[in-house]
């Protein structure tokens, strides 16, 4: 399936600009995946069908007059000038994908911000080679022996220089707006403690990347929303524990002073970790936790590479479900006065659960998934479904296994 872009200005389906997304080809005759924009700014996607010998730019500009309720108004843009900003991305041993995120936060339309690449647990030196040598002083680079995406976001946060910190991931094209984009709410609202963003898929090369982007992939809609701990949702009953509603790690970004006050991520939590996930979610809730709000603007945009083969699919799969619960774990651990509100919403946290897990035969959210214009269903297979709820049952266990590990590397330093 091709990915691409549709820009509709003044002329509507007119004059339609279309160019190919990050990585896919000219678009061709086929299934196209399509990001919506108006003005440049997103506001939503459709799965359509280009005949042989069409116009792609015609084709799809028409369906895109056909998006629910029409293509969304563009908001206003902030005049305000962002803060100053400070990029992490931590990687491992994957310095082909991290030049490619790289060279894509180098085009950042940002007046002030820098890039700090943490190498996790390295091998290698390849990783190191690679900042130094391709790109020297304009990216600083910072090693962090101990293992886990938590302890290499937290190494960040202890160097960075700027107001606000972005995190992202060594697999994503970012938007040339997108730090501008997340780091500007800061400059508007002093009691913003975190800000995410838009992620969606590069490629849609495989049957695993169409399955995870049908399942409803990373994105959150594109709709700008605010949750504010002093004026719960009322259609969030189980807010704020359902931190995977707010974003995820490959596009978020906190105030670096209110990050460092909350103590930054648990690093018993995250990828490389027993944990296997859930660094970011504890995070949000965190920042909520202590009085600030978070904020969802589906302006600030990267384009994931998502993983390509079955077994990819399996191991998110049972990390997805891992890390949701090891992530309530480091919550209860770190933050026991949260303990009454969970104990309250733990009736309607299972069955979120078993809803989260369950087979899908009709995920066809328009605007956020390949099938939101097409009838056909895109199912959750049932294995991928007990894999997510073995992780669930894992996660606890190896939140504790994780925190058992880094007392070890502590005793041995």
């Amino acid at each position: 399936m091709q990915v691409a872009e549709l820009e509709l200005g003044d002329g509507a389906a007119a004059r339609p600009s279309l160019r190919p997304g990050p990585g896919s080809p000219p678009v061709t005759a086929g299934e196209v995946f399509v990001l919506v924009r108006r003005a440049g700014r997103p506001v939503g996607t459709l799965l359509g069908r280009v005949p042989e010998g069409a116009d792609a730019g015609s084709v799809l500009a028409a369906l895109a007059g056909d998006l629910p309720g029409g293509p969304a108004p563009v908001p206003r843009p902030d005049d305000r000038t962002p803060p100053s900003a400070s990029v992490v991305v931590a990687t491992r041993e994957r310095a082909g994908q991290l030049a490619r995120a790289l060279d894509s936060l180098l085009a950042q339309d940002h007046p002030d911000f820098e890039i700090v690449v943490v190498d996790n647990a390295p091998v290698t030196d390849e990783t190191r080679d690679l900042v130094t040598r391709k790109y020297g002083e304009r990216v600083r680079y910072v090693r962090e022996p101990v293992p886990g995406l938590a302890v290499a976001h937290n190494r960040g946060l202890g160097v960075v220089r700027g107001e606000v910190t972005a995190f992202t991931d060594d697999d994503v094209v970012a938007d040339p707006r997108w730090l501008a984009e997340l780091s500007t709410p800061f400059a508007a609202d002093p009691g913003l403690g975190c800000v995410t963003g838009l992620i969606l898929p590069a490629r849609l090369r495989t049957p695993a990347q169409v399955l995870l982007e049908s399942h409803g992939g990373f994105a959150k809609g594109f709709t700008a929303r605010t949750y504010d701990p002093a004026d719960p949702p009322a259609d969030e009953p189980l807010f704020p524990f359902t931190a995977g509603r707010f974003g995820s790690g490959a596009g978020m970004a906190f105030r670096t002073a209110v990050l460092r006050e909350v103590g930054g991520f648990d690093p018993a939590t995250g990828a490389g970790t027993p944990a296997r996930g859930g660094d970011d979610l504890y995070g949000f809730v965190r920042v909520l936790a202590h009085g600030y709000r978070l904020r969802y603007t589906p302006t600030a945009l990267v384009w994931h590479h998502h993983r390509e083969t079955w077994r990819d699919l399996e191991t998110q799969a049972f990390g997805y479900g891992a890390g949701l619960t090891a992530y309530l774990t480091a919550v209860l651990v770190n933050c026991p006065a949260l303990l009454p509100a969970f104990l309250a919403r733990l009736p309607g946290g299972l069955a979120h659960a078993r809803t989260l897990t369950a087979v899908r035969d009709t995920d066809r959210a328009a605007g956020t998934a390949p099938g939101g214009h097409d009838d056909r269903t895109h199912p959750w297979p049932r294995r991928l479904s007990r894999l997510q709820r073995r992780g669930m049952l894992y996660g606890p266990l190896g939140y504790l296994r994780a925190r058992r590990a880094l007392r070890t590397v502590a005793g041995e330093r």
